[in-house]
């Protein structure tokens, strides 16, 4: 243990002194919090532009009632879709979007609408003119029932519910909850896990690489054992990464109690820094915007936090030992990062399929598929990180985790015995089957 800390000592110095580091520590909070700025500048900008259609309605119902607003303009028009394209294409109606056609036989055959756009159709326009040319056939489905005064009697039915949601604990209390705030945490934590583990676990293979490139590497083993090296390295490069999140934690934490000063009644029962400052209780809020009322509340609990951030450190650091294990691995067998692509699907595959579980984990946190994924170590830390915001039980994290690093124990010994035969190996890409045959060597 004494030579492995001493390499743990020079990967750790060698990395936390780079400028790379000191820029990557301060910057990333700094990074996403721009990003959640530009994301919602962009989505005003795509708000506010206004696209205009053209709209054939051969029913004669619909058009008449379609009103546009700052996303959609109609231009109803008599005129047939083939001058219309012809005009287009001679130059005008520069800013057309697209055209709407409505069949004759819109009242009774649903489908008999068709859109055709001159730029690439969005999921937001084709469900904003469905939802409005929906609406108008029900209103006037509903007008053959000849009922008096029916305008009145729909906007009087009109009802807007706002849930509140609890949640009951373990000890029987309840807690507000957002499952808005859950899946956000969901998908970005998961995210980060996938995007960490594939950047220190690259950050492995690329110092084994250029160790064994140098030649290097056969001084060192000369004084070391190459597992000693190879578990040096691993979790030199793991403190380097453990003292990053670290900091960014302090700042979570110090912008929570931010959070905490800003809307001290949130927590205690009573709101206040509103716009005009007037002091409001907490069921004002909560009738205004339960859901807001709830994030703010979830991001005001400590132990919220620190489940959160210590179940993400835990699993971070075990699917980066497992990982960067495999990694260690794959750089001692080949010469340079090119030959290395070949050999990283196998270790890619299962982050990719983890990632593609989790959008199905974020709507249904305790399906079958999310506990077993959630169990197998190779998945487990992307989908059991998304599962922890929507609550799961301690046991199930803590077997997750007792799985986790007892893989990564059997998968270093694998590592190992590849590591300290590629080390040594130049000139030839192996292939899959010869690294199995050499962590089947036996010494």
């Amino acid at each position: 243990m004494g030579k492995i800390g001493i390499i743990i000592q020079r990967e750790f110095n060698e990395r936390v002194r780079k400028k790379s580091f000191i820029l990557t520590t301060l910057l990333t909070p700094l990074l996403f919090v721009g990003m959640m700025v530009a994301i919602f500048l962009l989505a005003r900008v795509s708000l506010s532009e206004t696209r205009e259609i053209a709209v054939i309605d051969h029913s004669g119902v619909v058009a008449r009632q379609l009103e546009s607003d700052r996303t959609v303009m109609f231009i109803p028009t008599a005129k047939s879709q083939e001058d219309i394209r012809r005009e287009k294409s001679d130059g005008q109606h520069e800013n057309l979007y697209g055209i709407l056609v409505i069949g004759e036989d819109i009242m009774t055959n649903t489908s008999a609408v068709m859109l055709y756009t001159y730029q690439p159709s969005t999921i937001e326009v084709e469900t904003v003119l469905a939802t409005r040319i929906s609406d108008i056939v029900e209103n006037e489905k509903l007008k053959q029932f000849d009922i008096e005064d029916l305008p009145q009697i729909l906007e009087a039915v009109k009802t807007n519910v706002s849930l509140s949601a609890y949640r009951i604990d373990e000890s029987g209390n309840d807690k507000q909850s957002s499952s808005g705030l859950a899946m956000g945490l969901a998908y970005i934590f998961g995210f980060l896990i996938y995007m960490f583990v594939f950047m220190y676990g690259a950050m492995v293979m690329q110092g084994v690489i250029e160790e064994k490139s140098s030649k290097v590497i056969e001084v060192i083993v000369s004084s070391v054992k190459p597992y000693q090296l190879m578990m040096g390295k691993i979790l030199g490069i793991a403190s380097v990464a453990v003292t990053q999140f670290l900091i960014w934690a302090v700042f979570l934490v110090v912008a929570q109690m931010a959070l905490v000063s800003l809307f001290p009644g949130l927590v205690e029962g009573a709101a206040a820094g509103m716009a005009d400052s007037a002091p409001v209780d907490m069921a004002t809020v909560q009738a205004m915007d339960p859901d807001i009322a709830a994030m703010v509340e979830t991001l005001s609990d400590g132990m919220f936090l620190f489940k959160l951030l210590g179940g993400f450190l835990i699993f971070f650091i075990g699917s980066y030992l497992l990982y960067a294990a495999m990694f260690a691995a794959v750089g001692s067998a080949v010469d340079n990062v090119a030959d290395s692509q070949q050999l990283q699907l196998p270790i890619t595959v299962p982050l990719i399929l983890a990632i593609v579980i989790m959008i199905n984990v974020m709507r249904e946190p305790n399906s079958p598929v999310a506990f077993w994924f959630s169990m197998i170590p190779f998945t487990s830390p992307i989908i059991m990180i998304a599962r922890i915001p929507y609550g799961v039980p301690g046991w199930e994290i803590a077997l997750s985790a007792v799985i986790l690093f007892a893989t990564f124990a059997l998968m270093v010994w694998l590592a190992a015995k590849i590591y300290r035969v590629g080390i040594f190996m130049h000139g030839k890409k192996p292939t899959l089957a010869e690294l199995i045959k050499w962590a089947r060597y036996k010494y």
